[in-house]
């Protein structure tokens, strides 16, 4: 049996092919994205524990921030002076870097990675753990001086002797490049600019006196445990303290949501050449078992018994997943080494020579590839060991494929009718984690459905459809039509293929025309400003921009618009963690909001705030209702409900709730804030055409900020819904692929 198993297995080496290329995309995905994440997340520990200091020094940490506000949080810089002087510590360092800047070459073009990472300005010093090293030119000394990186230098073709604007928080100032540094270890991607320490503080955070951060080195024989406990005793609850290991650990935790959009991409495409995958293989093994019914037939009068039938068509699967593991493993290497280069093309150097492959990552890939196979494969194996011995005698295919489909018939509308009821629970509930959940739960019973109920489709289908095939093509439309008829399982199994892709892009097609649409009426609705002026990747920006733009002779209304993180503390006693807006006194010239109780004046009050009705009445919230509001900083206050909108509120955690306040609230208990967005009106007898020339003439020194009316804002909204799309359409590619396999 061994023996013919073999012999059968090569002897169909261009049909087994195909179906192990399904096997091998599916382990390469899976394969390559393991082997991509463990690399960036062992080449980052390396970075972090090489270059996170013995104990850091941060003020204390409050409510995250998941939309910027532009407020840097800073502590004393005379802390130094007094952590220096503890036993243990052998040096102390003031670090003074923010992201909420703009670097802008001679040329008026932005400094920035290409990849979208941050822009980072700090203060130049360097100790055993720095991760940059001077290589061209000298330190910076004074207010005019500055180092860029070797990276950026090289991408934006920038030397020494060059000017750079800076666009910070206080304000805008020039530097000339007098030193290159390069990366001693991986570079994260980031654009850096260093300035002498004492530039660093007056001119990214303000004043002399303050600091983002302090770095302590210990004493040698130091634990630096030891060291943060003293650190601890001396300062008292006011500061976050961190050992090397804990900064390390953060840091790796902050870098998991960039690998996890990445991971779970892959995955995708792992899934769909799994899905489709399975359907071929079914195909396969369906088709060489139909083909072979006299020779099982002779196995059996030879001798053989089912369970030795079953097991070699089960020892072919076994072969086939184990070559297709084995080439979809090294596939996956190969993938991981070509997004490793992209990642290097994009200014984030991993290098390949430091690719990971863990143990999880063969394991999952045969894993995979096996379970992938003998899935497929066990159907098909039971049905070869019910092929009759006498059917050697015939030509027939084997029994069971003229069944009657009750079975099918009964499980498909069962899966149907969870499917639908499923779909229908989502599109009634009020609540979107629920709705999400059922949406979740709904789409792929209803796809397992149809995959199931397919054979019962088949007949009264190409009846329909394929009807005019034997008038339009004779006798071979006659016998395509037939042939399609006389095995609807085969048939049913074939088309779910490509009916699995298809129904993937047309339901997320649909999806996205809805959401477009939806957000296009929703600016039409709520927008009531001519223009708004907002930074390329939605950060705040400095305040001169604001003033440049109320300088504008033709603008007339201009309001502001600033984020702050917040949390409430509500009457139902739950405490939600989100993102409030502040807006100007003149909101209603800028936006449409309509209030389900309340107005714009009561929202934006002092020390009150307004908030989505939905979310109100999920909390026993009502007009003049007081809740509990913490702020960054560790700052608290008592705001009074003054106004409900009957608008949906925003989803997605970290942004529900609707909430928004007057600015002066916000500036109240978050100062040093940036503006996000500026809302324009054309000044009185002013044209909205002339307004937008002039403010693209003011904003010139400010290429990161650009102005939008209605029609931008919703192609910007469709560019975004059509990145989604792309996705969507790569993985009915994929799964195209694989059906022309089959």
């Amino acid at each position: 049996m061994l023996r013919a198993t073999l012999r059968s297995f090569f002897a169909h080496k261009g049909r087994l092919l195909l179906s192990m290329l399904a096997v091998l995309l599916s382990v390469a995905f899976v394969s390559g994205s393991l082997i991509f994440s463990d690399t960036v997340s062992r080449t980052f520990d390396r970075l972090f524990a090489s270059t996170a200091a013995d104990v850091t020094i941060t003020p204390k940490e409050g409510i995250s921030e998941r939309i910027p506000s532009g407020a840097v949080r800073t502590l004393p810089a005379a802390l130094a002076d007094r952590v220096a002087a503890i036993d243990g510590v052998d040096s102390a360092h003031i670090e003074a870097a923010v992201e909420n800047i703009t670097v802008i070459d001679d040329d008026r073009e932005p400094v920035a990675p290409s990849t979208g990472a941050v822009t980072i300005a700090t203060n130049w010093y360097i100790t055993e753990r720095s991760p940059v090293k001077l290589t061209t030119g000298r330190e910076p000394r004074g207010a005019g001086e500055a180092l860029i990186d070797r990276d950026t230098a090289d991408r934006r073709k920038l030397k020494i002797g060059d000017g750079l604007t800076l666009q910070a928080q206080p304000g805008s100032f020039k530097v000339e490049i007098v030193g290159i540094a390069t990366f001693t270890t991986t570079n994260p991607g980031a654009a850096l600019v260093f300035l002498d320490t004492a530039t660093a503080q007056s001119r990214l955070l303000g004043g002399a006196d303050r600091a983002t951060s302090i770095t302590l080195d210990a004493a040698d024989g130091i634990e630096d445990t030891v060291l943060k406990q003293r650190v601890a005793a001396e300062l008292g609850d006011g500061f976050e303290l961190k050992t090397a290991d804990e900064q390390a650990e953060t840091a790796a935790a902050e870098l998991g949501g960039f690998l996890d959009v990445i991971t779970y991409v892959l995955l995708g495409f792992a899934g769909v050449a799994v899905l489709v995958g399975v359907f071929l293989i079914v195909n396969t093994f369906s088709m060489l078992i139909a083909q072979r019914t006299r020779e099982l037939g002779l196995l059996r009068a030879l001798g053989a018994d089912r369970g030795q039938v079953r097991r070699s068509v089960l020892a072919e699967a076994f072969l086939l997943g184990l070559i297709g593991s084995t080439l979809g493993l090294a596939s996956g290497v190969g993938l991981a080494a070509g997004l490793i280069a992209l990642m290097d093309a994009f200014g984030m150097n991993l290098g390949a020579a430091q690719m990971v492959v863990s143990t999880r990552t063969p394991i999952a890939a045969y894993a995979v590839g096996l379970g992938v196979t003998f899935l497929a494969a066990y159907l098909p194996a039971r049905r070869a060991a019910r092929v009759s011995p006498m059917a050697a005698l015939t030509d027939a295919e084997i029994a069971g494929t003229g069944r009657p489909l009750k079975v099918r018939a009964i499980v498909g509308a069962v899966v149907a009718a969870l499917g639908v009821a499923a779909l229908t629970g989502s599109a009634l509930s009020d609540e979107t984690a629920s709705a999400a959940s059922l949406l979740t739960l709904g789409i792929p019973l209803t796809l397992i459905a149809m995959v199931i109920a397919g054979p019962l489709l088949v007949r009264p289908v190409i009846r329909v459809l394929g009807g005019a095939f034997p008038r339009v093509f004779g006798p071979v439309g006659r016998m395509s039509q037939r042939n399609a008829l006389r095995n609807p399982r085969r048939t049913g199994a074939t088309a779910a293929a490509l009916m699995v892709g298809l129904s993937m892009v047309g339901g997320l097609s649909i999806a996205s025309a809805s959401m477009t649409k939806s957000f296009d009426q929703q600016i039409d609705r709520t927008l009531g400003a001519d223009f708004v002026v907002q930074n390329s990747n939605f950060f705040p920006f400095p305040q001169e921009v604001t003033e440049t733009v109320q300088n504008v002779e033709s603008a007339g209304t201009v309001v502001r618009l600033r984020f702050t993180p917040i949390g409430v503390t509500l009457p139902d006693g739950k405490r939600v963690e989100t993102t409030a807006a502040g807006y100007d006194p003149q909101l209603d010239q800028a936006a449409r909001i309509t209030y389900a109780a309340g107005d714009t004046s009561a929202a934006l009050a002092s020390d009150a705030v307004a908030m989505a009705g939905d979310f109100a009445k999920d909390h026993r919230v009502r007009i003049g209702s007081v809740v509990t509001a913490e702020f960054p900083g560790g700052r608290t206050t008592r705001l009074t409900v003054g106004a409900l909108t009957d608008m949906d509120q925003a989803g997605g955690p970290g942004t529900e709730g609707g909430l928004f306040m007057g600015l002066a609230t916000v500036e109240k208990y978050l100062p040093g804030g940036q503006e996000a967005a500026l809302y324009v009106n054309a000044a009185s007898g002013s044209d909205p055409a002339d307004l937008r020339k002039d403010l693209e003439r003011a904003l010139d020194p400010y290429p990161q900020v650009q102005v939008r009316d209605q029609a931008d804002y919703k192609e910007l909204v469709g560019q975004q819904i059509a990145v989604m799309l792309y996705l969507v359409y790569a993985l009915l590619g994929l799964a195209i692929v694989i059906a022309v396999l089959g």
